[in-house]
């Protein structure tokens, strides 16, 4: 295939944080950023202003590498300034009372996770459900008079705990473990399904029992193309509001509709009939209207997010964000329901933009060389708290003026970390890749980098493939570690990409080992021509998608030394069989084998076994229902019967990602060692 060599001359090296700050003679000095490190990181989400605007409570999650456990507190802070302090063990998901008084969160700390509410400086903690399902995910009221919670329930017992006591004693009594299936969708990510299904219930704060506001044979929310909550209750506490995807096979379906249902249980009332998916609903304010996120091409999980209004009163349906050809991602409302601010994906970086319930213009509120999510407002409207992630920092809590301007930071709570170990700046390459398309790049190199020296190089192929590498944290393929291992990572984003317009997402669809491995390899031959890069040493690796492409190499290039494939797609036909959510290979490539077995033929990388040359890492779970592991098994037996060196290694505990403590650092050792055993020779 043909590559594309031509790189664009600007580069631009992204803001340093304080390693660069403090000199180099300093940053020597500095530990590198290695696996072992990145498990000392607390990982911080879900800010919850308080309805006062005076405090910030928040999850944070330590790591426990000894016990192989990631425990969870909850902690606040003011949102003046000051120091963040832990108000709770065992504890995630707090939601404040309207009072503000009070917190509601989810607890283990009694054995199973319920629901529990405490004061706001985390005294006086009270257990509210006592279900055997076990409960989560909770809301509390805007009357303050109730709580909503998520419960995996036996839908012929709904809200009755007995029932569902009753009937999980069967269960867990019955010698016979077998699976009896009888319909799609039968398992999702790391489960199976069973005869449960997650249903929506309501209980007062007082406790009591509880009752059933979604009963059916239906999840809600839905399995998948969730947003940030596919439920939401009305301001004045007496409707629900919440996604479903009640078709027929929700297998082949992303057909997740919106529906409302008294808090006091009763008849629900669909309100959209967009055939693809809506979600993630939040009411205005005042009651008045009720924003939501949806996509417009059925079966198509990639569909531009657009933000849509729904006048409650007229039906009026408004279309916010059809002019902005990027994704919507979470949003919010300001207090006097007149805006939305919401979050959008733009060319590596995620920025903060509002619009007026009217339309029109949607400037810039918050922008910078990071990822910011998880916008509130305070009741004047005048600051916004949210959360930034860059590609040098983890993610922490800040505010700023809703208008813009100067951030502070309200949680510091990885800065001794950060500060004693040497983390590199992002810069970015534009590539010129397959039909001229401009490929962006985000290039690491090693700490303590001498540009005198050549150094090995490391491709990153990112997943989806509607996905995207920005600059942006992951305690998963993160680029800090590889850089530390003494390598030049690089980090293209190919056609399919997000962030970079819908048509340049849309280019992956039927054309998985086109453009996009095109792309990848004028972003290789870039690098290759880096002054400080050897291009004889040089190594790729990817997951999921990333983990075809890294297949498909294997058969059309020896251009690298080694290849690391996690959980990629090797044979279509088989994987297509055996994945969970069918829609993704019947849009990707337009239907089942079957029915087009010549796209099917074209794109499996399992077609060209006898290229394989380059020695190849192979790493699954068995408990990935995305990309199932014999994927994987397929991969590596190609490979030894075509003597090409190469390495199984299968996590029976993980799925589609290597998540548990030990494991992570198990896959970090492996990977490293793998290509340095290629690359420094």
């Amino acid at each position: 295939m043909p590559r594309y060599n031509r790189v664009y001359m600007h580069i631009r090296t992204a803001r340093i944080l304080l390693p660069a700050l403090i000199g180099p003679v300093l940053a020597a000095q500095m530990a590198p950023f290695d696996a072992q490190a990145l498990m000392q990181l607390v990982r911080i989400s879900d800010p919850q202003l308080s309805p006062d605007g005076r405090w910030v409570a928040f999850s944070v999650q330590s790591v426990d590498v000894e016990k192989d456990t990631k425990p969870k507190q909850i902690y606040v802070v003011p949102l003046a300034g000051g120091m963040p302090r832990k108000i709770a063990d065992s504890a995630e998901r707090p939601r404040w009372s309207p009072d503000s008084k009070r917190i509601a969160f989810v607890s283990d700390r009694n054995g199973s996770s319920q629901i529990w509410i405490m004061d706001g400086d985390g005294a006086n903690a009270k257990q509210i459900t006592d279900v055997s399902t076990e409960a989560g995910g909770v809301l509390y009221s805007h009357d303050g008079k109730n709580l909503v919670f998520t419960s995996e329930v036996f839908p012929e017992c709904g809200a009755d705990d007995a029932c569902n006591k009753k009937k999980l004693d069967e269960t867990n009594n019955d010698k016979v473990k077998a699976r009896t299936i009888t319909g799609l969708l039968y398992r999702h990510w790391t489960t199976w399904q069973t005869a449960r299904r997650s249903h929506l219930q309501v209980i007062s704060i007082e406790g009591g029992a509880a009752k059933d506001l979604t009963p059916g044979d239906r999840d809600v929310p839905p399995f998948s193309l969730g947003g940030p909550d596919d439920y939401a209750i009305s301001p004045d506490g007496t409707e629900v509001c919440y996604a479903m995807n009640a078709d027929a096979v929700p297998a082949t379906s992303t057909n997740a509709d919106l529906f409302v249902v008294p808090i006091t249980g009763g008849p629900a009332k669909k309100i959209t009939v967009n055939p693809a998916a809506d979600n993630s609903p939040q009411y205005s304010p005042d009651g008045k209207f009720l924003a939501y996120r949806a996509q417009f091409r059925p079966g198509y999980e990639s569909d531009r997010w657009r933000l849509m209004l729904l006048d409650r009163t007229s039906g009026k349906l408004t279309n916010l964000t059809e002019p902005i050809d990027r994704w919507v991602e979470s949003f919010t409302w300001s207090p006097d329901s007149s805006r939305l601010f919401f979050a959008v994906e733009d060319r590596g970086r995620q920025y903060v933009q509002f619009i007026s319930v009217n339309g029109g213009a949607a400037p810039i509120a918050l922008s910078g060389d990071s990822y910011l999510d998880d916008m509130q407002l305070t009741p004047d409207g005048k600051t916004m708290v949210y959360t930034r992630r860059s590609g040098t920092s983890p993610m922490e809590i800040f505010r700023a003026s809703s208008a813009g301007g100067t951030e502070t930071a309200l949680s510091h709570l990885n800065d001794g970390m950060l500060s004693a170990h040497q983390l590199t700046a992002l810069e970015e390459v534009n590539v010129e890749g397959a039909e001229n398309a401009r490929v962006h790049m985000f290039i690491v190199r090693p700490p303590n980098f001498d540009p005198q020296k050549k150094y090995p190089a490391l491709m990153l192929i990112h997943g989806g493939p509607q996905g995207a590498w920005g600059h942006d944290w992951t305690y998963r393929w993160n680029a800090q570690v590889f850089a530390a291992a003494g390598y030049v990572v690089a980090m293209p984003n190919p056609r399919g990409s997000t962030g970079y317009g819908q048509k340049f997402i849309d280019d992956i669809n039927g054309d998985w080992g086109g453009r996009a491995y095109d792309d990848i390899m004028a972003a290789t031959d870039s690098v290759a021509k880096l002054p400080y890069v050897d291009a004889n040493r040089m190594a790729a690796a990817g997951g999921s998608f990333g983990g075809y492409l890294i297949d498909w190499i294997l058969g059309h290039t020896q251009r690298f030394k080694a290849l690391i494939s996690h959980a990629g797609v090797y044979d279509l036909r088989s994987e297509a069989g055996e994945t969970e959510e069918l829609w993704f290979p019947m849009w990707e490539f337009s239907g089942m084998p079957w029915d087009n077995p010549e796209m099917y033929a074209r794109w499996s990388p399992s077609l060209f076994v006898k290229e394989f040359h380059t020695p190849t890492l192979v790493m699954d779970g068995e408990l990935d229902f995305r990309v199932p592991y014999g994927q994987g098994l397929q991969l590596f037996t190609a490979l030894q019967l075509q003597k090409v060196p190469s390495k199984l290694i299968v996590f029976p505990d993980e799925g589609h990602w290597v998540l548990k403590p030990q494991n992570s650092l198990f896959w970090y050792k492996n990977f490293i060692d793998w290509i340095d055993t290629w690359t420094k020779k």
